[in-house]
């Protein structure tokens, strides 16, 4: 049970926390050194992968479930979010060839802000803590914006392709939410379709502005050229590392870590991801502006998930 029944966390979980958000971390590195292959087509590659290893949980949740129970509606809410997610993890992806590592994390991670300033759409009310979170976080990404220079490592167009990955997320996590809360779907019947469809959508975009195709004969230009032996490794890896491990092992977390310290636990993937971007290559562009920047974009988006999970506190308090 969670931590804030009482109950001392095992030791077992924590650590399961410190390795998903290791293997999370580390795909930002892994996908960048992968220059050679377009980012389009790299960020479909790593969907048809992580599909292939959800295959086998959601033929066994497929076939044990009552199928009349998902919807036309269901379907069209799971098309959405497929859409949604490979609007992310392109725009993500294409941001590590136009930006920084670090700055490509900081701003693809600030989704919590991108919320905020959803919620009078939505329909949900916006506290104190809401404004102070998003005003925080967009006075941290206006200052880390000062490292952009003419011909420089870190560009605009680059964070703005990570904010892009930012907004969308969010789509993808509200209909996920619904999906999973709400309908009570099986998590491997709702994962993969959503990541099948969202590599579909890759490839035909990676077709559509990068030339790939089914039959090209150099793996760096074909759509299934993740199973080259060059790049398999690479993809097996992202797959089972950030894909499976990651974020499967946060799923499987918060049946002893509470939500909330999951949540802010996995907004230091900038961080993280950082320091193995630097180990990996040695090398890592951190600017002045982007230390006085990218922790008050951190400051931010933990102020929100806090002030969300005081408001979910006082709701179960009440009901």
């Amino acid at each position: 049970m969670p931590e804030s029944s009482g109950t001392a966390t095992p030791m077992f979980a924590w650590a399961l926390l410190g390795v998903a958000l290791l293997a999370v971390s580390s795909a930002g590195v892994v996908l960048q050194s992968m220059s050679e292959v377009p980012p389009l087509l790299r960020a479909s590659w790593r969907m048809q992968g992580t599909a292939l290893i959800l295959l086998p949980g959601f033929v066994y949740q497929f076939t044990k479930m009552d199928r009349g129970s998902i919807s036309t509606r269901d379907w069209q809410v799971i098309l959405a979010s497929s859409t949604f997610l490979s609007i992310h993890f392109g725009a993500w992806v294409w941001s590590l060839d136009h930006t920084s590592l670090v700055h490509s994390l900081l701003f693809v991670s600030i989704h919590p802000l991108v919320l905020v300033l959803l919620m009078p759409v939505i329909g949900t009310a916006v506290r104190r803590g809401h404004v102070t979170g998003v005003l925080v976080g967009i006075t941290g990404a206006l200052l880390s914006l000062g490292d952009v220079e003419a011909g420089g490592e870190v560009t605009v167009l680059g964070d703005a392709a990570a904010f892009l990955g930012a907004v969308t997320v969010v789509g993808y996590l509200l209909a996920g939410r619904h999906l999973r809360s709400v309908r009570q779907m099986p998590i491997f019947v709702y994962a993969f379709p959503v990541t099948l469809a969202a590599g579909i959508w890759l490839a035909l975009a990676a077709v559509s502005l990068e030339g790939a195709s089914l039959s090209s004969t150099l793996p760096e230009a074909s759509l299934l050229g993740w199973s080259d032996a060059a790049w398999l490794p690479w993809i097996a890896y992202l797959s089972l590392g950030p894909g499976l491990c990651g974020h499967t092992g946060i799923n499987a977390v918060l049946r002893w870590v509470t939500p909330i310290t999951v949540s802010i636990t996995m907004l230091f993937e900038p961080v993280v991801g950082g320091i193995i971007g630097w180990l990996w290559t040695g090398d890592a562009t951190l600017g002045l502006w982007t230390v006085m920047g990218g922790p008050l974009m951190l400051a931010g988006a933990i102020i929100v998930t806090i002030e969300e999970e005081r408001i979910k506190s006082t709701g179960d308090a009440v009901s």
